[in-house]
This record gives structure tokens, C-alpha cells and sequence, in this order.
């Protein structure tokens, strides 16, 4: 039932918990109920997010190498930013993961600061240059769940897909609020850009329909029995990058494949129910494909700050 209306809020972040029931086969407080239970236990949130690359932003992958006192307070420093994402504290505690965005062409400026910040060795950053698995794509486990025509059923009544015209202040206002809840009404939407609901639930098809804007969900990895998380950093001849790219795409193991700049060129987000099942990855899976030439392991020890923003407004 809860991985069911996981998958469900992962199809249409906006369903009706009436329109998930009648899908689920229960009713509708016992939807809310569960969902309820999930913030509580496992953190779940849908947030609204703006998609990078048809955006025109950019998005750089940092490696913060910090003397153990300071990791964690740098962490959640960044995490605290608006123009991060996906911070992690990986390796023995003393590396952090995050991904910064910026303007096309635009060094992020944090990346100015962080050499003279007090605690911190070393800084490398990698630009993103495409994604294989991840974004819009949800990670494997979590689709498994329902059934093809229960799925169909759930999928949103968009508009035909438009041109997509710039983002307008009102259009940047919307995304940011749906990034602390992709639940929020289309009453607390329409106070925030000064504008009316029909208005905004038009705005915000028509931004999904170009695909501006997808839903994405939170949720504690452990809820699905992941107890191990680590990043996989590849090097790939860019002959072969393709190929392997793509079949570690298909693998349910990873939740996300991303081509990058730097001395390796391939990166990937393991989720693994212990640490055989990653060794077991690692050896059969990853070692039956020779064009990977060098693989480091960092395994990751907590998560500070997903996709959406830091802090959640309460779900309407």
C-alpha cells in the first residue's frame, strides 16, 4: 500500500488522494492516513522542481574535502542555499557531496567562496553535462509497485505539449513554492504570485507539459530496505560512454547516471539493502563491463539536503 502511493505521488505529485484511493482500491482516509504516516516516519514530501535543462541553468557537481570538525556544520551550510541540491556527507566524513546550479555561463558563485572557507582542503567541481538516469526519471525501486493500467490511470490530464515560452517572475515565484511542496493548494499558489487559481493550475499544466516542471518525491531510502548508499565515480573511454551510460541506466541498483567533466567522466548514485549487495554490484555487475577503466567507491553517511528545499511548508 505505502510503496503503491509512493509510485502513485511519483506519476502525478498533484493526484487527488481520492483519485490515488479509487486507483489503490482503498479509500480515501485511509490514503491520507498513510500519507500522513509517511511524512512522519519516512520524511516523504513531492516537491516541484524546475527541469535544469530546459531551464537554461547549468549544474555543477562540488567535492568539498574538509577537516572532520568542520564537514558537517560546511554541509549544512549548503544546504541552506537555494541554488543547491543533493548534499551528502560521503567517504569517512570528511568529503561533501552537492550539486550547485547557476545561470548558463555563469560560475556559481559559491564556488568563489568555498577555497578561503576555514576547515576546507581541497575543492573540485565537475560540470554536469548529461543525464542518463535521474531528474524527471525516478529511480527504479520505486516503480514496481502498481500495475501498467493503474499507472495509466494515475497519469495527469495535460495540455498538448506548447512551444515553451520564458519564465516569468510569477512563472520562478510558482516553481519556488512548489519546491518546498509540490502539494501546495492552488489558493496558497495564487496569494504567493498574485494571481488567481485558474490561472495558476493553467500556468502550472502548461509548465509541465513542456516539461519546465516535473514532481518529484522524498522519501527515506530505508523505507524500500536500502541501508547502503554510495556514489560511483567512473572513468569511461568517451568511445564507450554511450554504451555504458545506458546499460547503467537499465540496472535497478542506481538511481541516477550522469555524464561530467573531470578525470572521471561518469557518475552514479548506488542504492543497495547492505553492503554485500553493493560489493555484489560492484563485482558482477560494474566488472562485466571492461570499458570501465577506474571505479572509486565514496559511501555516503547522511543526506542533508535532497532535491527540493530545505525546509517543507505544511501540505494544504
Amino acid at each position: 500500500m505505502e510503496q503503491g502511493l509512493v509510485q502513485a505521488l511519483q506519476i502525478d505529485g498533484r493526484a487527488p488522494f481520492s483519485r490515488v484511493a479509487e486507483v489503490l482500491g482503498v479509500s480515501t482516509q485511509t490514503v491520507i492516513r498513510r500519507y500522513q504516516r509517511l511524512r512522519t516516519e519516512a520524511g516523504l514530501r513531492v516537491v516541484g522542481l524546475a527541469d535544469p535543462a530546459q531551464g537554461g541553468r547549468t549544474q555543477w557537481i562540488v567535492r568539498i574535502c574538509a577537516t572532520p570538525g568542520a564537514s558537517e556544520a560546511l554541509a549544512q551550510s549548503l544546504a541552506r542555499r537555494p541554488d543547491t541540491s543533493w548534499v551528502k556527507l560521503t567517504s569517512a566524513g570528511t568529503e561533501i557531496f552537492a550539486i550547485v546550479q547557476a545561470p548558463q555561463g555563469v560560475h556559481p558563485p559559491v564556488l568563489h567562496k568555498l577555497p578561503r572557507t576555514r576547515g576546507i582542503t581541497t575543492v573540485s567541481a565537475h560540470c554536469l553535462l548529461h543525464t542518463y538516469l535521474g531528474g524527471p526519471t525516478a529511480w527504479r525501486g520505486r516503480t514496481q509497485a502498481l500495475t501498467p493500467s493503474q499507472q495509466r490511470l494515475l497519469q495527469p490530464a495535460l495540455p498538448e505539449e506548447a512551444r515553451s515560452a520564458p519564465l516569468t517572475d510569477a512563472d520562478h515565484i510558482l516553481i519556488d513554492a512548489l519546491g518546498h511542496d509540490g502539494r501546495t493548494s492552488y489558493a496558497d499558489l495564487a496569494r504567493a504570485t498574485g494571481s488567481t487559481q485558474a490561472t495558476v493550475a493553467r500556468r502550472l499544466n502548461a509548465l509541465r507539459a513542456c516539461r519546465r516542471l516535473f514532481f518529484d518525491v522524498e522519501v527515506d531510502a530505508a523505507a524500500y530496505g536500502i541501508t547502503t548508499q554510495a556514489l560511483l565515480w567512473m572513468a569511461v573511454p568517451p568511445a564507450h560512454l554511450e554504451h555504458v551510460a545506458n546499460t547503467l541506466a537499465a540496472h535497478d541498483e542506481l538511481a541516477a547516471v550522469v555524464a561530467t567533466t573531470g578525470p572521471t567522466n561518469l557518475l552514479a548514485q548506488a542504492l543497495c539493502a547492505t553492503p554485500t549487495d553493493l560489493h555484489r554490484y560492484l563485482t558482477r555487475r560494474l566488472g562485466a563491463l571492461p570499458q570501465i577503466q577506474t571505479l572509486e567507491t565514496a559511501p555516503v553517511l547522511r543526506t542533508f539536503k535532497a532535491a527540493g528545499h530545505l525546509n517543507a511548508r505544511p501540505t494544504a
